[in-house]
C-alpha cells in the first residue's frame, strides 16, 4: 500500500512533464495557436537614417606639425576644426563628432586641431551628444 502511495504521484508529475514536452513530430513543438511573426520588415517599413553629419572621406595624408607626412591608419579619416564642450565633463566635440580617446592637452575647448581616427557609431558613451569618432592620432593645426 505504501508503495502505491509514491508510484501515484509519481506517475501524475510524469504525465505532467511529458504533456509539456509535446511535440506534433520530431523535433517540433506542439502548436496550440497561430505562429508568431517573426518576419524580415518589407522594405517599404524600412526606418530612414538619421539626417546628421556626413562621413568625411578619408584623408591621404597625415601632416603632424615638424614632422614628415606619414600615410593615415587604414580606414583612417581627418577632421579639422574647433573643438567645443560637449554637456557631459570630459566630452569634447569636434563638427558633431564626439571626441573619444587622443591626447586630452591637445584636444581642449577653444583648440584648432587636426585629428585622424574613425567613427564608430555603436560605440556606447556616457555623453549625450555627437557620433562617435575614435582619435588615432591628433595635433593642433
Amino acid at each position: 500500500m505504501r508503495t502505491l502511495r509514491l508510484v501515484v504521484p509519481a506517475l501524475l508529475v510524469c504525465a505532467a512533464l511529458s504533456a509539456c514536452g509535446e511535440t506534433d513530430g520530431p523535433g517540433t513543438p506542439a502548436s496550440s495557436g497561430p505562429a508568431p511573426v517573426t518576419g524580415q520588415p518589407s522594405p517599404s517599413a524600412t526606418v530612414p537614417s538619421p539626417s546628421g553629419p556626413a562621413t568625411p572621406a578619408p584623408s591621404s595624408t597625415l601632416k603632424p606639425p615638424g614632422g614628415p607626412t606619414l600615410p593615415p591608419p587604414v580606414g583612417a579619416t581627418e577632421l579639422t576644426g574647433t573643438i567645443t564642450r560637449g554637456v557631459e565633463p570630459n566630452c569634447v566635440l569636434l563638427d558633431g563628432y564626439l571626441l573619444i580617446g587622443g591626447p586630452r592637452d591637445v584636444l581642449t575647448a577653444g583648440a584648432r586641431v587636426t585629428v585622424t581616427g574613425r567613427v564608430e557609431p555603436g560605440v556606447m558613451t556616457t555623453c549625450q551628444q555627437g557620433t562617435p569618432f575614435v582619435v588615432e592620432g591628433a595635433h593642433r593645426s
